[in-house]
């Protein structure tokens, strides 16, 4: 399916566009003006109303098998693309049957309620995450200021990989971040409004974060090492060693596994708390092995259980401490919930997921540093590892 007319062999044409000024020419070319983007935009805003406005008339779980859509899908993608019409149409046959029906049920009053449900089932496709009545997982945010803000992103493409390739992508994230830094009211060095080291940024997901930060750990550890040791002995990589709960997402050991690091999970206490003393006990008997402890991954509301590691007895440990509050650090802004975030003052990095709770389209995911400095040098010590 495609946006307007568009073959296969004209999609290469749009990698031989060389300026701004030829966008309208290949704009013609897939054949979809402004004046029919503005039809096909307005026809998908009233869709998607629809759906928020009834989306709880229908079922949170659809009643489907594995591999259902590929019956009904062509076994590869279309020579000549087809008008947004088709297009259109297929969202209502394929991807979320029922919004237009389920519409007309309640406004007719045509079938019982019995009935009505019945049909859904049939029509349903979707795990309705929006829905009222979802309650798995974690909550996902949506809105329509988000959603608004989604369609002028796609639309100006901006690709913020460093301040030159878009300063205002890169000086209004700062600014969003450190907005958000003083409503968790962390601690100023994690501001870029410090004027310090610190500092945050977007990442996708928490999963990434806990990597980023984990790798970041790994190379401290690694510059510690070399620079204290023989240039003869190998590198440290084999005996480095990081730490969480067992109630910390599985996305921590993943982690561990990427950054070729072992990892130990702690067992915490009666009320699900990793504590310092267990941590401490950990690291000394790793120690007396000849291993090297640098990173511990405390979380502030465990996906499992919303479990609260204790940050304020591990922040007494020195080691590299990231705080993952993906799941329940937004519940920190409201000041009565704030004094879990106590002992963030200690930490090297604090991550939360605005996309959980704030009304942000997922992917949101904010992360600060002490030292932004530990992130732009990842890269340094790669040539050492064996």
């Amino acid at each position: 399916m495609e946006f307007g007319h568009i073959t296969l062999r004209q999609i290469d044409f749009k990698t031989k566009i060389q300026s701004s000024d030829q966008f309208p020419l290949f704009c013609a070319l897939v054949k979809m003006d402004s004046k029919q983007f503005r039809e096909a935009a307005k026809q998908l805003v009233d869709y998607i109303c629809d759906y928020h406005d009834n989306i709880r008339d229908r079922d949170v779980l659809p009643a489907v098998q594995p591999y259902f859509l590929e019956k009904q899908m062509p076994g590869s993608a279309p020579e000549n693309g087809e008008p947004w019409t088709s297009v259109f149409n297929d969202i209502e046959k394929l991807i979320m049957p029922g919004v237009n029906k389920v519409m007309k049920q309640r406004q007719e009053h045509m079938r019982t309620e019995q009935k009505i449900f019945k049909g859904r089932m049939k029509l349903e496709r979707m795990t309705h995450w929006h829905s009222p009545r979802f309650h798995a997982y974690f909550p996902t945010a949506s809105s329509y200021p988000a959603i608004l803000a989604d369609m002028l992103s796609g639309a100006l493409g901006c690709v913020g990989f460093s301040w030159i390739s878009s300063p205002i992508c890169t000086e209004l994230e700062m600014s969003m971040m450190d907005w958000l830094g003083k409503m968790l009211h962390l601690p100023s060095e994690f501001l870029f409004s410090s004027h310090g080291k610190g500092g945050g940024v977007i990442q996708e997901a928490a999963s990434e974060s806990t990597l980023i930060c984990m790798l970041a750990a790994r190379s401290r550890a690694i510059t510690k090492y070399s620079s204290s040791s023989s240039p003869k002995n190998k590198s440290p990589l084999n005996k480095l060693v990081a730490y969480c709960s067992t109630q910390a997402h599985s996305s921590v050991e993943k982690a561990a596994l990427l950054s070729a690091v072992k990892i130990r999970s702690l067992d915490p206490d009666t009320n699900l708390s990793l504590r310092g003393e267990t941590l401490e006990r950990a690291i000394k008997d790793d120690r007396e092995k000849g291993l090297i402890p640098f990173f511990v991954a405390a979380s502030l509301g465990t996906t499992n259980s919303c479990a609260f590691d204790n940050i304020i007895e591990i922040g007494q440990i020195y080691i590299w401490l990231h705080i993952d509050a993906a799941y329940a650090g937004s519940a920190f802004i409201c000041p009565e919930y704030r004094h879990y975030l106590n002992g963030v003052d200690k930490a090297d990095s604090f991550n939360m997921n605005p996309h959980k709770w704030l009304l942000v389209n997922s992917d949101c995911s904010a992360l600060w540093f002490v030292s932004l400095f530990k992130i732009i040098d990842l890269n340094t010590n790669i040539s050492n590892l064996d």
